[in-house]
């Protein structure tokens, strides 16, 4: 395995192809205009948005591999690892690449929305596949962004091309959510593979080993990033995550409070807590009595 490249800059990234730099903050990328395409993993110290047409090579992203076809959309944040890592090459490549500096969009509405782009932050396996006009979209609003950089960098350029960065991420957001609804018999079947995976583990020794189930280890678990999980949780229940897995605790210890005689205390330790007054407090939260007060009632 060949030593990361660390881009730290725009212009890092656009010498790396052999392309000129037009402005030092955003970089629009047509790979037609590379020849060669070195397959090297890259740390991204800024943001990329990446449509790819021609890709040779499986391709590393975090921890695992990314689910990536020809013509998805695949998207970095500043700090992430992604790139082929076989010292192959790409010849004549094909796609595009929008690429800008957090540093661009400081202090504006765009960054303090950043965090409403959660497909950013998925670590391993979500691409974007677009249908035909979703993609001819996302080409327009990558062409209004090449566009303006072809002008001269004036006092309007940081203003209009963060609003059309903006219009291409909502779009891609709303791209997502409609993946979310084709994709339900998919994530049905993570939600029943989520409900077994909470009942094997309060079934086994996990709770005193590990304590209560968080989302990073049920999202690891089931082989998703967390915020994706969290994101398909949430569009096809309604709850979080962190919710979904509290009322599967609870499911559990009111399993335990009807079904054995062990005090609220065995009951709180034998689930993971680690104080009984915790699962007191979840619990009332939840059901609206305590644990001792369902157990009389019921």
């Amino acid at each position: 395995m060949s030593e990361i490249l660390d881009l730290k800059s725009i212009d890092d990234y656009n010498k790396f192809l052999g392309l000129e730099t037009l402005n030092p903050l955003v970089s629009f990328v047509d790979f037609s205009n590379v020849k060669v395409l070195p397959h090297r993993r890259k740390c991204f110290n800024f943001y990329g948005v990446f449509l790819k047409e021609k890709i040779h090579g499986p391709l590393a992203y975090g921890r695992g591999k990314y689910d990536y076809q020809e013509g998805t959309l695949v998207f970095i944040a500043p700090g992430q690892v992604g790139g082929i890592d076989d010292d192959g090459e790409t010849l004549n490549p094909q796609g595009y690449a929008l690429l800008f500096h957090p540093d661009l969009i400081r202090n504006t509405p765009l960054a303090r929305k950043m965090k409403d782009y959660t497909f950013f932050s998925y670590e391993a396996n979500e691409a974007l596949h677009m249908s035909e006009r979703e993609r001819q979209t996302v080409f327009n609003c990558f062409y209004e962004i090449r566009d303006e950089l072809q002008h001269a960098i004036d006092k309007h350029s940081r203003s209009i091309i963060t609003a059309n960065i903006e219009v291409l991420l909502n779009h891609c957001l709303r791209f997502y959510d409609r993946q979310f609804v084709t994709r339900k018999v998919v994530n049905k079947d993570v939600l029943v593979r989520f409900e077994n995976l909470m009942a094997d583990y309060f079934d086994s020794d996990k709770p005193q080993e590990l304590g209560l189930p968080s989302v990073n280890w049920c999202a690891d678990q089931l082989h998703f990033s967390p915020n994706y999980f969290g994101d398909l949780v949430k569009k096809e229940t309604g709850k979080s995550a962190i919710e979904y897995i509290h009322f599967a605790i609870i499911n559990r210890v009111k399993d335990l409070l009807l079904g054995t005689n062990k005090t609220v205390s065995e009951i709180a330790y034998e689930v993971g807590f680690q104080y009984p007054h915790h699962l007191s407090r979840m619990f009332k939260k939840v059901v609206g009595c305590t644990p001792n007060e369902y157990r009389v009632q019921s």
